[in-house]
């Protein structure tokens, strides 16, 4: 099975942390579903093989489109590709966009997974980070949101500036009286030419503490593991059954098509990546062009990326399939590489029931996973 993602650049404004690709000008909306829908079509040959299991729309802030907006681009992919019967069709929402007739529109359309970017639940976070919404409407839109829909995922971000493990311990519970059954949630990170960044060069905003962010990282675990959630993705939590099945695919290597400006794309073997230019996208796409580069992952770089997701996840890397997707060179390497991780008690190599030996990051090393399986990429082997 594969998935479909399709990225909609567009924002009402621009939040401090951000760095994808967006824009707040919205003069070229119109054109830009009438590309997106044309790069689907264009792109169904990629594809004739292939069956989607999964329809994702990310940005950006994909609620900033009408509910008839979303279901032509829902129609296109349908009208190209051969979908499962109930696909997961999710939608990233922002909480200002979220209104009950709105959420009844996006039931009718076909949506059946909203992801809402929450943040937090304190006005004095949402306005430092430059979220539109404020914290009125973070409760008001899960109120409405609950009532009709029953896969629905939050985002929290926890090492705010400022933020106390108290405040943090609040958030939490807020999501939690929800009932929601899937929060996903990151460390505030800075990244470069952001307003975030800028800001903490000029001292006006204190930059993010690591140890703070590690100590908010394990407060979450144990609050949700504690309710029911399976810490499955280094970011994310889901009750049984309510994992992302869109983002489970991008971990355990299935292919997926990206639709849009920055969109990407992945076939098994190569990756590919459209145009992060809303303008040059369009132009592209008007003259039936697709405006992206391309790039063949060696067996290297497949070894790499399956080391990284795979720490990342419940699932971890299996030692089997090292040995027969990359050869006995590379799971040696991944073994010695390992050692010292595995004597600082950062990594552990557990049987599984049907005897495959997995490589897993404990509890103490989940927080440092990215940083973990950096030490275990090769880097001068082809």
């Amino acid at each position: 099975m594969s998935g479909i993602y399709i990225h909609i650049p567009f924002c009402k404004q621009a939040c401090h942390y951000c760095d994808f690709h967006f824009s707040t000008n919205l003069k070229k909306k119109e054109e830009m579903i009438f590309a997106i829908t044309k790069e689907i079509g264009l792109r169904k040959e990629e594809f004739k093989k292939e069956t989607l299991e999964t329809i994702y729309f990310g940005g950006g802030t994909p609620s900033i489109l009408s509910n008839s907006d979303l279901k032509l681009v829902i129609d296109s992919v349908y009208q190209n590709y051969k979908v499962v019967k109930n696909p997961e069709i999710t939608i990233e929402a922002n909480p200002d966009d979220v209104t009950e007739e709105r959420i009844l529109g996006l039931k009718q359309i076909g949506v059946n997974r909203l992801s809402i970017g929450i943040q937090s639940f304190f006005e004095e976070d949402l306005l430092l980070m430059n979220r539109a919404h404020n914290a009125k409407e973070a409760e008001k839109c899960l109120q409405i949101a609950t009532k009709h829909f029953d896969n629905i995922s939050l985002d929290l971000i926890y090492g705010i500036p400022g933020s106390t493990n108290e405040k943090w311990k609040q958030n939490i519970e807020k999501a939690l009286s929800y009932n929601i059954p899937h929060i996903s949630s990151y460390a505030l990170t800075v990244e470069p030419k952001t307003a975030l960044q800028k800001f903490i060069q000029k001292g006006i905003i204190n930059p993010p503490d690591d140890a703070i962010a590690e100590a908010q990282f394990h407060i979450l675990i144990a609050a949700l593991e504690e309710k029911g959630f399976v810490h499955y993705e280094l970011s994310n939590f889901g009750k049984p059954n309510y994992f992302s099945k869109n983002n489970s695919a991008y971990w355990l290597g299935k292919k997926y098509i990206g639709i849009g400006p920055s969109a990407h794309s992945y076939d098994g073997k190569n990756r590919s990546w459209n145009i992060s230019n809303n303008t040059l996208y369009i132009q592209s796409i008007q003259k039936n062009q697709l405006s992206s580069e391309r790039e063949e992952l060696t067996l290297k770089d497949r070894y790499n990326e399956y080391v990284m997701t795979g720490l990342r996840t419940v699932w971890g890397v299996s030692l089997e399939r090292i040995e027969k997707e990359f050869g006995k060179t590379y799971l040696n390497y991944l073994k010695e590489q390992s050692k010292r991780c595995i004597a600082d008690g950062l990594l552990e190599i557990i049987s599984q029931k049907n005897d495959e030996n997995v490589m897993k990051t404990t509890a103490k090393g989940k927080f440092l996973a990215d940083g973990i399986a950096s030490d275990l990429f090769l880097l001068n082997l082809e």
